[in-house]
């Protein structure tokens, strides 16, 4: 039979590993107050500056610890949840998805580990990218569940959409919640959320400066305001929610010819079937050689169309890429491998859309009526959204919106700085979803 746990003055005493700019810890106090409880944050640990500003900012009685590698855990105050939003880039398709391999970043976990190991807390929340459930295979998420549950926790783990909890965002992440196995006799449910929903238009503030780049004038000639919502500014799908370089001409004059040729090559490239010609493991993008272009597409003048279009950068001649891998050792001994796509000159060269995902100063602009894709620090300045007759980027209090922060949050910072935090934060709603779960047992 579990036992009840005790509270001591019914304060739940909380440490916050990997703060970023404080949403777990927002969450989890945020249900712990809901609940009845006070709640008090006796350890923070974050090691980037402009994170620790806004901490301060937010918290400014609290001392904040820096490197998390380098801290005894017995040294560390007794507490009762640990809240850890453990660095997620070497999990994520944004990053090389290196996993335990990554030694500055996906050791990280492990800090965690000891840290449960040494001081035996109550329960943990812990955040990642949706990417940590498959990546090697899944064999990196099972490796985190048989630690937590042989450091005698009961653990359950889900992807939830920050979309479906009132934050207008596509944002799925992976939550794992832990009890001490003494406390409670099965693990925590994470399912059967109730369903919330918020469009962009929710959070949108009026009468913000807009762009007056050459970039925003081009669009805003060729499209109308209406015709502009939610499209992205791409080369590397097509369809009809994309606009093209060679839609705008930013690189140069394009017939209607060569427009025709450039949404053909762009579906066409994509083919698994050029993959076996070619001889390489199939990749999003291949380029074709003349002779394999002639094949779907027939032009008397095709290579000077070529010729044409590599000249002003709307296609690129270059080898395709093989799928090389890397051995690498976890920290427990065990085997795992990651890859990198290199260039393979004992092939012919070939055609290829330059599909550069960061290529455009707009790289999508927002619809009030939908959600917005998953925010991340690399594309945040390239996301924009209409302001009466004018384009323009998220404000930052937009940007805390996207995420559920309140509007008491304190983030005065730099623009630059402020997306890349907000790229890398929670979405607070979620975590207090997750969190009422938790203290609903503790």
């Amino acid at each position: 039979m579990a036992k009840k746990e005790n509270i001591n003055n019914n304060v739940i005493r909380i440490i916050d590993l990997f703060a970023g700019i404080g949403g777990i810890r927002l969450g989890l106090q945020q249900a712990l107050k809901e609940a009845g409880f006070k709640s008090k944050c006796v350890f923070t640990s974050e090691i980037k500056d402009h994170a620790i500003k806004v901490l301060k900012q937010n918290h400014p009685k609290d001392s904040i610890t820096g490197d998390i590698t380098k801290v005894n855990a017995k040294s560390i105050p007794d507490f009762d949840i640990l809240c850890g939003g453990f660095p997620c880039q070497a999990f994520s398709t944004a990053g090389n998805g290196d996993g335990f391999a990554d030694a500055t970043r996906g050791t990280l976990f492990f800090d965690i580990k000891r840290i449960l190991l040494e001081k035996k807390p109550k329960g943990f929340i812990l955040e990642n990218v949706e990417g940590l459930v498959n990546h090697k295979g899944g064999e990196t998420l099972s490796i985190i569940l048989t630690y937590l549950d042989a450091a005698d926790y009961w653990v359950s783990y889900k992807v939830l959409n920050s979309m479906d909890f009132g934050v207008p965002q596509e944002r799925k992440r992976i939550y794992i919640i832990g009890i001490r196995k003494d406390i409670c006799d099965s693990p925590i449910s994470l399912e059967g959320f109730p369903i919330k929903r918020k469009t962009v238009g929710d959070i949108l503030e009026k009468g913000k400066p807009t762009s007056d780049t050459p970039f925003v004038r081009t669009l805003l000639e060729k499209y109308s305001i209406e015709d502009l919502l939610g499209k992205a500014i791409k080369d590397k799908r097509g369809g009809s929610d994309n606009i093209h370089s060679w839609d705008l001409e930013i690189k140069g004059p394009v017939s209607d010819e060569e427009k025709d040729f450039l949404n053909l090559l762009l579906k066409e490239r994509r083919k698994k079937k050029w993959a076996e010609i070619i001889g390489i493991q199939w990749m999003d993008g291949m380029p074709l050689t003349k002779e394999q272009i002639e094949t779907f597409y027939h032009n008397d003048n095709l290579q000077a169309m070529l010729d044409d279009l590599t000249a002003k950068g709307y296609v690129k001649f270059e080898h395709p890429k093989q799928r090389v891998g890397t051995e690498h050792k976890t920290p427990d001994g065990k085997t795992t491998i990651t890859y990198r796509r290199v260039s393979d000159t004992n092939k012919p060269k070939g055609y290829n859309i330059v599909a550069g995902k960061l290529s455009f100063e707009v790289g999508k602009i927002l619809s009030p009526r939908e959600v917005a894709p998953t925010l991340v620090a690399t594309d945040m300045q390239h996301l924009y959204v209409v302001d009466g007759q004018g384009l323009r980027t998220l404000t930052l209090r937009e940007g805390l919106r996207l995420f559920g922060y309140p509007e008491s949050y304190k983030f005065d910072i730099d623009l630059a700085s402020g997306y890349d935090l907000l790229g890398n934060t929670v979405a607070v709603p979620v975590i207090k979803a997750v969190a009422k779960r938790l203290v609903e047992k503790i």
